[in-house]
Parts: C-alpha cells; structure tokens; sequence
C-alpha cells in the first residue's frame, strides 16, 4: 500500500475529528499552490477570510465559516492541528461525532460573529484566518464537561484537563492587548461558546442538531432519488376458479350410526340381549 492509499484509509477510517484536520491540511495545501508555494504569510483574500467590515462580511457570509479552514503559515497550522487532535480525542470520549461537527462549525460561526462585531465597535478594521476559536470551543467544552479528567502530558506527568484549559485561556488573556487581538477575541469567544454549548446540552439543548438538520437538507437536496424502472401491466381476463368449501362438519353415515348403537347396547347388556333382527344386521355389516 503506498502512502496515497494510506492516507485515503486512515481519511475513511479516522471519524470526523480525522477527516476535519484532512480539510484544514487541504485548505492550506490550496494555499500553497494559490501563492505559488511561497513559505511566509498569506495575505488571504477577502471572499476566504473574515474581514471585521461590514461591507465585506455582509455580502460575504460564508466566511463566517471558511476563515477556520485556512492559516496564515505551516506553524500555524501544525499548531492547531496538534492542538485539534488533542481536544478532539476528549470531546470524542463523550460525545457523538455529529455533536463533535456541529460544535465545530457553531464555535467557528459564533466565534467570528463576536469578532466581527467586536472590532466594527472599536472602530478596528482587520481579518482573521485559523480554526483556533472552534478548537477552543472543543477543548473547553470537554473540560466543562469533566473537568478533573486525569491527562498525561510528555515533560509534565499527570494534569487536570482544566489546568491545561486554564494555562490556554490564561496565555490568551495576557496577550489580549499585546498583538493579534482579533486572534485572541475569538479564541475566548470560542471558549465561551463551548461551555454554553455542554450547559445547554445537560439541560437538554442538544444544538449540533441544527448543523444535523441542514447539512441533512443539502445532502438530501443533492442525492439523486432512485428511479424506478417501467414495467408494463398485463391484465389477467381468466375467469376465477370458484372456491370449494368444504364443512368442518362430518355427518356420520345411517348405517355406521346404527352399528355404533347396536355395540353400545352389547357393552352394556352383552349380546344375548340383542334380538334376531339387530344380529342379521351386525352380521351382514361385518361381511
């Protein structure tokens, strides 16, 4: 097997966690070829990314949700990729892989939103690429859902899954106002979401079922309905055999009666007691 046929494997056999990490190393592997394999930053287009303008997000609404499928570098990729990897192994301990798409493609919506909206009330113009926001919204949903879950980290030993969560939020935090403040408001803006998403799912608010729904619709909308062939109908004129129905009823025979009464009368007086005629008759019967 060689290794296309490898990774075709491991993209049908790996679930969804798999398969999204496959979509964000094809979105930057489409980059690489659009910029012409260039190795620093791309400065991605306005219909991919996600501008905070209101005259470009406006008419652009899928950006919303392709800005967490591209990066701006190879180190920013691995990073998340790694980091995707992780929470997905948590999230996918507990829930559903619907659930773990759903959360994915919401955190990343909502994430977005907050930024957009953020940064038009700040009067900051920017865009923002990288799937860091759903991720956070993952990791953080599967720590609001066990916190204490005891994780083995190399160099560190044994962790508590919000300990690992809080040093992410803390570092996030600190480097709110430093640089990349777009960035950092829609990681925390996926976090949020994340533990609003398990809260409303213990309440039970499942709401990865409107991601279910609608990509149910498209998939639907797409598939082709299965065509049932003509087959031509041959009418039957041949009269119908009339049914013969026969009684459960038996009718016992007149003479077979007589004989059955003529032994009744032996077993209860012997058969002296019958007369001349009933002895004929009991004889010319046995013949």
């Amino acid at each position: 097997m060689n290794i296309l046929d490898d990774l075709k494997l491991q993209y049908k056999l790996g679930g969804i966690a798999m398969r999204v990490i496959y979509w964000n190393v094809a979105c930057f592997l489409i980059s690489l070829v659009f910029y012409k394999f260039s190795i620093g930053q791309f400065d991605f287009p306005n219909w991919l990314a996600l501008s905070s303008d209101p005259q470009v997000f406006m008419f652009k609404p899928w950006t919303f949700l392709t800005y967490a499928f591209f990066h701006f570098g190879f180190m920013h990729l691995l990073f998340n990729m790694l980091v995707l990897n992780f929470a997905s192994n948590l999230f996918l301990t507990f829930f559903s892989q619907k659930q773990y798409l759903g959360l994915y493609i919401l955190g990343a919506i909502f994430s977005g939103i907050v930024f957009a909206l953020s940064f038009y009330i700040l009067g900051n113009s920017a865009s923002i690429v990288g799937a860091s926001a759903a991720i956070m919204a993952i990791l953080v949903a599967a720590t609001t859902y066990q916190p204490l879950m005891n994780v083995r980290l190399l160099f560190f030993g044994n962790l508590k899954l919000w300990h690992i969560t809080g040093v992410i939020l803390l570092l996030d935090l600190m480097q709110f106002r430093l640089e990349n403040m777009g960035g950092h408001i829609s990681h925390l803006a996926g976090a949020f979401f994340g533990f609003i998403f398990i809260k409303l799912l213990q309440n039970g608010t499942d709401l990865s079922i409107i991601v279910s729904k609608v990509l149910d619709f498209f998939a639907n909308l797409f598939r082709k309905s299965p065509t049932t062939p003509f087959t031509k109908v041959h009418k039957n004129y041949k009269k119908p055999t009339e049914k013969v129905t026969t009684s459960r009823i038996v009718t016992k025979d007149k003479t077979q009666q007589q004989i059955d009464e003529i032994l009744d009368k032996i077993s209860q007086s012997g058969y002296d007691c019958l007369t001349k005629e009933e002895k004929e008759f009991l004889f010319r019967a046995g013949k």
